[in-house]
């Protein structure tokens, strides 16, 4: 079954094209078609004026037709399309996702952050890692940040708050929500031990390339303070320079560092894995679930 996902974020709207099948002891594999990523930064009209301007309305355009034409190309049996942050915020978005439909057919859906922080743990994570263990998911994006916590594969807390990349950026983020999600992440996760992270986002994905570790191995908390304090000293153009980087990742890998370092700080956290996923696995594995429910009940009706 090919499914496909659409994710519209506040730095980047991404496409993720996967077959799902079984594999010969009847586990589900999740094989990836096609991965596209166009740094659309809608955050920087919507945190900066409130409204995303007519030309990113263009280029947004744009990129659902030649997303819309992928997804033909490739027979995609079943799409989701989600908007998360930036959208949220926008005053003119119910206009742009009817423009958007009108234009291309796609049918967009703007999710809460706690909608957010839920389809990220439909990842299934945790059945992967150590169930002794109790896991902070840490999801760092342009316009917002979600955390949620596990353990033994139960949600215990979860929040999405308007801290992310951009919003940094553009100095959009007050002292108060900074003290919000310390009390919350402070107050979940004083008790807890063993505690462990799960970072995604590009930002986190990108640290833990250049850092070189194996896949599966933590990234130690104070590998990432070294990475942000080496940054933090460097001009975009530099860290472009240094470390290969984009400009649309040069910009924004500062801010997403420091908010991982505060939150790890506040939960006493010492190493975080990065699985290298993020909304769009989510949305697929939800909604092979769903559909696979929905066949299940069509059978038991017969």
């Amino acid at each position: 079954m090919r499914l496909a996902a659409i994710d519209i974020g506040s730095n980047a709207v991404r496409l993720l094209i996967q077959d799902v099948t079984y594999d010969k002891t009847g586990t589900l594999v999740y094989t990836d078609v096609n991965l596209i990523r166009v740094p659309l930064r809608l955050g920087f009209d919507v945190f900066e004026t409130g409204e995303i301007s007519d030309k990113k309305i263009y280029e947004f355009t744009e990129t659902m037709h030649s997303y819309k034409h992928l997804l033909n190309v490739y027979n995609v049996f079943k799409l989701r399309v989600c908007a998360t942050s930036a959208m949220r915020d926008a005053t003119n978005s119910a206009q742009v996702i009817a423009h958007i439909k009108k234009e291309t057919g796609l049918e967009i859906e703007v999710i809460s952050g706690n909608e957010e922080a839920q389809v990220l743990f439909e990842t299934h994570l945790a059945e992967s890692l150590d169930a002794s263990n109790s896991y902070l998911y840490i999801d760092v994006g342009g316009g917002s940040t979600e955390l949620t916590l596990f353990s033994k594969n139960k949600v215990l807390a979860k929040k999405s708050f308007n801290i992310g990349t951009i919003r940094l950026l553009k100095n959009k983020v007050s002292d108060s929500t900074w003290d919000e999600m310390k009390s919350f992440v402070k107050y979940h996760t004083t008790q807890i031990s063993p505690l462990l992270a799960i970072g995604s986002g590009g930002n986190i994905n990108k640290i833990f390339s250049i850092s070189k570790r194996k896949n599966g191995k933590p990234l130690a908390l104070e590998i990432i303070k070294t990475y942000y304090k080496e940054m933090q000293a460097l001009s975009i153009t530099e860290r472009m320079q240094q470390y290969g980087f984009r400009q649309d990742r040069a910009d924004v890998i500062v801010p997403a560092l420091e908010i991982y370092v505060n939150v790890m700080r506040w939960a006493n956290i010492a190493e975080i894995y990065v699985p290298q996923i993020g909304l769009v696995d989510g949305l697929i594995k939800l909604m092979h679930t769903e559909l696979s429910f929905t066949s299940l009940k069509g059978l038991a009706k017969k």
